[in-house]
Order: C-alpha cells, then structure tokens, then sequence
C-alpha cells in the first residue's frame, strides 16, 4: 500500500483562544514585513498588506504572527536601526494601520509578537543626536557607549571589538571621542549601566502592550550589558568566536536583571504575554538561563537550526536541548530558517559543514525532500516550532541577485558576516503571474527569480502533495492529536543508522536522514509523510531523506 500526504480542507474559523500555556506548544509564523505583501504598490510590503493576507495564515494553522520591525528607521539594517520605537516606519503604514492589524489578527484567533530592539538604536535616534550635539562629558553621551581612543592623539579605537558585521566595532566621531556599534555605525550600542535606558525600555513595552500586542521577540537578547571596563579580546578573527565561546560584549550575566525587571511589566497585563529570546551563546545550558520562571518565556534555539541533516547530529542536539529546558521549566523551541539565514531549502541542498550562510544554489530537488522531511521532524518534537515566511512554500534562497540590488549592510563592509542576508528576504509570490506574483501591484524591492510563479501559493492550495499543503496537514494534524505539542521528553526506539525514531505517546514519527531507502516497522496508521511510502507484511519502506508519521490508536 502505498502513502503520501494529501491536501488538507481548509480549516474552519478558529475563535480566539485563551487557553494557560498557549505559547508551550505554539506554532509561531515569522513575517518580514517588507517582503510579506505590498498593499499600495510601492513595491515595498507593509502593514496593510500583512492585514490582508491574515486569514492566509489563519488557514494555515499557525498560533501567532511574529512581525520583525516596522518602526520608525532610516532602514540601515533593515528597521533593525530604531528612530523611533513608538512609531511605525511611513513605509509601512502607521500606528493605526498597527492597531487594526493586532485587532484583525486577534479576531481571527491569532496572535501578535513584535520584535524589539534593546541593544542599540539608530544614530538617528533622539537620543543619539543629542548626544552627539552636546558633546564629551554630557550626559546624553552616558546613554551610550562614547570613549577617548587610544594612542599618542586618540586615534586608535578604545579597545579591539570588531563589529558583527565587519570591521572595527568604534566609530570616531569630530571632536575625537569614540562610540561602540557591535552592528553598522548606524547602529549605536546603548549603555544599559545607565538607569534610563532602562526605564525608556519599560515604558516602550506598556506602550506596545497597551495596543494589545501579545508578546515580543528581543533582538539580540544576548547583548545589552558588557564586561566592566570593556575589556580587550585580545584575538584578531573574533567573529568565529561569535556563538562559540565567552564573549565581553555578549551572554554577560548582568543581562539576566534586566530581563527579570521586564517580567515584572509583563506580568502586569492579562492574556499571557510572552518574551522570546534571540540570544546566541556558547551552549544550550547557556540560552536555559533565559527561561528561567521569573525571566523570558523562549528562547531561539540556534543550535538545532546550525545542526546538519545528520540523524546522530539531530539526535544529540535534541537530546541536549530538552535536557537543558527541563530544569527550568521551559518549552523547547525549534526553528529551521529565519530572516538572517539561508533557507534550510538550500542550506540541506549543499553539502555539509558549510554553516548558516551559503551562496551556491546546490541540488534543489535534494533540498527540498530534505526541508520537506526536516519540517516533519521539527513539528513532531515537544515545544513550540517557528515557521518563517515562504518556506511552507518550499522557497529557496535567491543566490544570484545582482550586486546593485543587494541591502545587507554586512554585504557592504567587506569583512564580517557574509552579508548575503537578502538572498531568504525575496519578496514571497502569492500568484502564478503578475509584476511581483501577487507581493503587490508595483514590483519588488528584491527581484525575484523567474520561476517563482510555480511555487506561488495558487500554484500550489488544493495541489496533493505539494510543500504548501504538507504544511497545512502537519498543522492540521498537530492540532489534532493529543500526544504532539507541548512536552520535555521523546521516547527514543531503535532505528537503523542514519534513521531517527520516537514515540511520543500513541504517536511515532521516524526521519530517514540517510541517502538510500530504509525498512522500518509500521507502527500504526500513517498520518502524514514528506514523501511516499510502501507498507507490506507489517513493514514499512521509507524513501531516502523522508519523514513519517503514525498513530498506534
């Protein structure tokens, strides 16, 4: 007999669910709202246009919406460079165009995640502006980070910090003094020593909170405190530490009152709230300090999506990651792709060992069995899965976008990260035709690749085994049984090499990461599966880089 996913109906209208814990085993879909859909025609997406397409994603079956920023920015990095965080950029609408999607979005039984960006703000910033204009020694400059360079006439930066995104991380400005950017020099550090920076930041959270949002994702959560003293790294190639070892400008402890004090404001406001952490560190044990009970409720966990398609590789990261949430009481989070990486569509179209930014296409017929199989094996797991935009479509990264197109400004500072960021932010194609396949009625701000048309979501709603609607039945049956969601623990059973399975209750999912068919038992009634599958004589034949479901009731 043969098995494979089939399209799903769509689901009926969901109300607005309250339920305790909602965000332990949530379903959190990441919009980069530039890229998402484009209401007005200017070829730039935008808050309307997310409006819009809501009961897309209701339909899809997500719990929550994550919305990058839309802030008020002069778009340095992205609208990660905040002007203004009680405003909404013009490009993207304004504030009421924010209250009416957070409205929309709640009636339809969604939720809404705004990003925040604590560590630095944009050199446009109040703040900022007056701190450059008063000069060294003021005390607008204490908001910051300003210090006298070294050497013979402070011409040197004050210590060897290098910016993330390449080069030194000071940039000198005309009365000599130095300021600290750990991104572009558009994006000055704030200095969290100092008490009203703190208090700045508890008020933006009321704000966003009284317009009803339902949470925040912390750009850059591992930032905001740095050693005492800003002492040197004495290293030359710093950014392979990034993420691997102790660093003075990331992962301090001090960061952890600061996130306790938000709890406090959080706490205050009905509906369950939550914080997420994008914070990178040396370990999971690490990013656990995050969740602790009176701090953030997730974290991103960066080492699953870092992991290769390598069943001992995932096994180890799973078994590590559950095992450091556990004593903390917080759900595990799983993410494959997101707006600063490569899609896992080719990152697993390449070989192995190549990191989280690549730039060659690879095999994409590869690719995509493998983020197909990797996204069944991702939603399986206990805890909460994020789901960036497009790649329920089975989107890949555009890797040959022309040099004059490109907007990461880590592309244009020579060192640093690879700075081929734009490649996953590619507008999203919601039709077969059209001057940007449905994004809007005035083009992209990204070109996108002639075939994206094929892959557009008419191309594939109601289409039995495309990737759009292996999403939807996943989600679908996600929901549906009892034993998926939430939890802090998989029952591991024998598997051959390269073959990850687990049960979980009455339900089994088994990951065929090897590159050949394996024959497993057949545990049950299959739900769902990436790819086709054979059953005879109590067996199963699972294909190469393949992904199943069953349920034993």
């Amino acid at each position: 007999m043969s098995q494979q996913q089939s399209a799903a109906p769509a689901p009926a209208t969901v109300t607005v669910a309250r339920r305790r814990d909602w965000w332990r085993d949530a379903v959190i879909y990441q919009v980069y709202p530039r890229s998402f859909a484009d209401s007005n025609g200017d070829g730039m997406g935008d808050l309307e246009g997310v409006r819009a397409r809501l009961p897309y994603l209701r339909d899809l079956g997500v719990d929550a919406v994550w919305l990058s920023p839309f802030y008020a920015s002069p778009q340095a990095d992205a609208g990660y460079d905040v002007a203004d965080y009680r405003a909404v950029d013009p490009m993207f609408g304004n504030l009421l165009d924010a209250d009416a999607l957070i409205r929309d979005a709640h009636g339809l039984g969604l939720r809404i995640i705004v990003d925040l960006v604590p560590n630095h703000s944009s050199d446009q910033h109040e703040w900022f502006k007056r701190a450059l204009a008063e000069g060294p020694g003021s005390p607008s400059r204490d908001r910051y980070h300003f210090r006298p360079g070294k050497g013979e006439n402070g011409e040197l930066p004050p210590n060897d910090w290098e910016s993330i995104f390449g080069g030194p991380a000071w940039t000198r400005v005309e009365d000599g003094e130095w300021y600290l950017h750990l991104f572009a020099p558009e994006q000055p550090d704030f200095n969290w020593e100092h008490p009203a920076v703190g208090d700045e930041f508890r008020s933006i959270l009321r704000f966003w909170l009284d317009m009803g949002v339902d949470g925040f994702r912390i750009d850059v959560a591992h930032g905001l405190v740095k050693a005492e003293g800003l002492p040197d790294i004495g290293d030359a190639d710093q950014l392979k530490l990034l993420g691997n070892d102790v660093m003075p400008f990331f992962d301090q402890d001090g960061v952890h009152e600061v996130y306790r004090q938000w709890r406090h404001v959080l706490d205050e406001y009905a509906g369950e709230r939550i914080f997420v952490a994008e914070a990178w560190t040396p370990t999971v044990e690490r990013t656990a300090n995050y969740v602790r009970p009176d701090e953030l409720h997730q974290a991103f966990n960066f080492q699953y999506l870092s992991t290769d398609w390598d069943a001992k590789e995932l096994r180890a990261v799973i078994d590590r990651t559950l095992e450091a949430m556990r004593p903390v009481g917080a759900p595990a989070t799983w993410v494959l792709s997101n707006h600063d990486v490569t899609r896992h569509a080719t990152r697993f179209a390449n070989p192995p060992g190549l990191g989280t930014q690549i730039r060659t296409a690879g095999d994409r017929e590869l690719g995509l069995r493998r983020a197909r199989a990797a996204t069944l094996l991702m939603l399986a797991l206990p805890g909460s899965a994020y789901v960036y935009q497009g790649e329920e479509l089975g989107l890949p990264d555009v890797v040959d976008l022309p040099d004059e197109v490109r907007q990461d400004p880590a592309y244009f500072r020579g060192a640093g990260q690879d700075g081929f960021r734009d490649g996953c932010r590619v507008p999203i194609p919601w039709t077969r035709e059209g001057s940007s396949y449905g994004f809007g009625a005035g083009g992209s701000w990204l070109p996108q690749p002639a075939n994206w048309g094929e892959l557009s979501v008419e191309a594939q709603t109601g289409v039995a085994g495309s990737t759009l609607e292996l999403y939807r039945s996943a989600l679908r049956v996600r929901r549906e049984q009892a034993d998926l969601g939430a939890g802090d623990a998989v029952e591991w059973l024998r598997a051959p090499e390269g073959v990850l399975a687990f049960r979980r209750g009455e339900f089994v999912c088994v990951a065929n990461t090897s590159g050949e068919s394996v024959t497993t038992p057949a545990y049950g009634r299959v739900l769902l599966a990436s790819g086709e599958l054979t059953e005879a004589d109590g067996e199963a034949k699972l294909p190469a880089d393949t992904t199943a479901w069953w349920t034993t009731a």
